[in-house]
């Protein structure tokens, strides 16, 4: 890590990271947002496998088109490299001796077989800090496997329990590449962690981080693991709310705009406090009902199981009552008394949201090939005493080459070499 790490340029600046491979991407945008200068590698003219990714600005396919690689790439260079070829694999040595962290998520044994990946080079840079994002992980009977976000969704155990009521519907998958998003987490909190402990004292080398996708989607499955560990039971999907042992009543509802709204756990509150003041609130459109009867107290204390039908009760009154109701005064009211409630939106909707525009949330700069700005989500956290931001805008194929590789000491004929070479 170099020493120019100052607050305002965020957290982690001073760090260098280099990314490769395909997976990596939520991973690099973080430490890149955080302040760390992030190079991404790609391949020469196709660039990653995000940038044939739609949607597309104008609707056109292109390298430098895509919003989804745009969204998932902010704060990076860019830089192109042949790493079949064996100059490509010694220049790829080289960005990685500058490191202070790899993401790689090239395969397994891929980069090892090229004599450039964590085998070698762990040992030549006892800072170093190698986090590998695979399918399965580095070792095991399935490491080699073929492998995509619906594959892991399906294997690792998510999608058993997303899905509807009616189970003659197949399970369903959650769409917008989840297992990235989450294998990436994970991948992150390892690094972090990895950059705490220091360089390792015992072997004098630096850390490995072996992060398997599976094993971080399998470990993200809510109820399932230890209903089936703990009682042997198994959970079922239900339309719009949490995979139960026990089919529950439902927890989105049509309001009287034409609009869904959803209730946490079916509007049931989880203290008499919260309780009293829906009566309340109830009471003033005349929907409470018998609800002030004290055995639905004693309700709210009990396992939903042992008194299902009082409970349901409950949830019908409630139901009955925001069925009466606009979504907007559903959901403010319902808020408004510590109901964890809130209407259905589609995607569109959040991009006017005030709160998130209250907290900077967007992030907006121009993106080449399109008259205008683009809005990127931004950091999911703060800090107070450091700035998260995005330090540059999505990258356009190879951008950097001239900039990254003049700081190995290639000069501009190197380089228009290196590209006729095909290594660029």
């Amino acid at each position: 890590m170099s020493e120019d790490n100052t607050q305002s340029n965020g957290p982690l600046a001073g760090l260098n990271v280099l990314e490769v491979g395909d997976w990596g991407e939520v991973a690099g945008k973080l430490l890149g947002d955080a302040g760390a200068e992030v190079i991404r590698v790609e391949i020469p003219k196709l660039g990653c496998a995000s940038r044939g990714h739609g949607p597309f600005v104008g609707d056109e396919p292109g390298v430098n088109r895509s919003l989804a690689f745009a969204a998932r790439n902010t704060s990076k260079r860019s830089v192109t490299l042949n790493l079949a070829s064996a100059q490509g694999q010694q220049i790829f040595t080289d960005l990685v001796s500058r490191a202070d962290i790899v993401i790689d998520s090239a395969g397994p044994d891929v980069l090892n077989n090229r004599n450039c990946g964590h085998n070698k080079l762990l040992h030549e840079n006892p800072k170093l800090i190698w986090c590998s994002i695979t399918a399965f992980g580095l070792t095991g009977p399935r490491k080699g496997w073929p492998w995509n976000d619906l594959v892991s969704m399906a294997l690792g155990g998510p999608m058993m329990s997303t899905g509807y009521d009616d189970h003659d519907l197949p399970p369903i998958r959650p769409d917008g590449l989840h297992s990235m998003n989450i294998s990436n987490e994970y991948a992150i909190t390892a690094v972090l962690a990895a950059l705490w402990l220091g360089t390792s004292i015992e072997n004098n080398t630096g850390h490995l981080l072996d992060v398997s996708a599976h094993e971080c989607i399998s470990a993200t499955t809510e109820g399932s693991f230890p209903n089936w560990a703990y009682l042997g039971q198994l959970v079922q999907r239900q339309t719009g709310r949490h995979a139960s042992v026990q089919r529950v009543p439902a927890w989105q509802h049509l309001t009287t705009d034409d609009q869904y709204v959803l209730l946490m756990g079916g509007g049931v509150p989880r203290d008499s406090k919260v309780f009293a003041n829906l009566l309340n609130w109830m009471d003033e459109h005349d929907a409470s009902g018998d609800m002030h009867d004290p055995i639905y107290q004693e309700v709210l204390f009990k396992d939903p199981r042992l008194d299902p039908g009082a409970r349901n009760r409950i949830v019908e009154t409630i139901t009955d009552f925001v069925k009466s109701l606009t979504a907007e005064e559903v959901y403010r009211g319902g808020q408004g008394i510590h109901m964890p409630w809130g209407t259905v939106r589609s995607p569109e909707d959040n991009l006017s949201d005030p709160h998130w525009d209250e907290r900077e949330f967007w992030w907006e700069s121009e993106l080449p090939e399109y008259e205008g700005k683009v809005r990127f989500p931004g950091a999911p956290y703060r800090f107070s005493a450091s700035k998260v931001k995005m330090s540059r805008r999505p990258p356009l194929l190879g951008e950097h080459n001239s900039e990254v590789y003049s700081e190995l000491g290639f000069s501009k004929n190197d380089l228009v070499q290196l590209a006729r070479d095909d290594i660029i």
